[in-house]
């Protein structure tokens, strides 16, 4: 009896640090799924967020752990002008008349 009693104990105090693990999994997965897409480390971050707090986080939601009790939220970073638009990439009608 006390052995049951015992393991269950250690099974409490155990369960959310597995939890955690869960979740950095679940994020480490995702971050290899965007690199493996051409984007690089640095330009993006993942944090893991409580659902009440998913929207305030300011990003995409791209996944969810600890019974969806948590949120992966996707956010782009670097400078605004990344893209590289070369200057003729605009239209005809955008050149300057000569």
């Amino acid at each position: 009896m006390r052995a049951k009693k015992w393991m269950l104990s250690a099974l409490l105090v155990v369960a959310p640090l597995a939890a955690q693990a869960s979740c950095e999994s679940v994020k480490a997965d995702i971050s290899q799924k965007i690199i493996n897409n051409g984007v690089p480390e640095s330009g993006f971050t993942l944090d893991i967020v409580p659902n009440d707090q998913a929207e305030a986080a300011g990003g995409q939601v791209v996944g969810h752990c600890e019974n969806d009790s948590q949120k992966i939220v996707y956010k782009r970073t670097g400078v605004d002008g990344e893209t590289n638009v070369p200057a003729d990439a605009g239209t005809a009608q955008d050149a300057p008349a000569s």
